[in-house]
């Protein structure tokens, strides 16, 4: 079959369980500075669910469960690498991020498209990059 898939436009939403749902609640809102959307806790399933979003429209959704199993992330494993984040002053955000005791890496400068670049990580360890673009270049 030579038929073209239908086109997908972009991502709607990435999904993050967390361990400690106050304190990744912090740190995506008031750290991140990531909009709620809306807040709800599903009886059901023992679990909240935090919509967020993104200046852009692209969304997260945080999840709490009972007794999540760890993410297993070093040495690289199979499955979600990262999430990145664009950014258009790197250095500031780095400077806000370290100044709310983020610890960040050293910028790295992407060797194909030669944007700079770093990884930090949610209170769970999960990596996340910021990649600096002029604002949707």
């Amino acid at each position: 079959m030579n038929m073209a898939p239908p086109v997908l436009h972009a991502i709607h939403h990435v999904a993050v369980i967390c361990s400690d749902y106050p304190t990744s609640k912090y740190f995506y809102v008031s750290v991140l500075g990531l909009s709620v959307i809306a807040e709800n806790y599903r009886a059901a399933r023992d679990s909240w669910k935090l919509d967020l979003a993104l200046p852009n429209g692209t969304q997260l959704e945080l999840f709490s469960f009972p007794n999540p199993p760890a993410r297993p992330s070093q040495p690289e494993a199979c499955g979600l690498r990262h999430l990145a984040f664009v950014v258009q002053d790197l250095d500031a955000y780095i400077s806000w991020l370290e100044a709310n005791g983020i610890v960040v890496e050293s910028v790295r400068v992407d060797e194909f498209t030669h944007k700079r670049f770093t990884f930090f990580q949610d209170p769970d360890g999960l990596p996340l990059e910021l990649y600096e673009l002029p604002l949707y270049e």
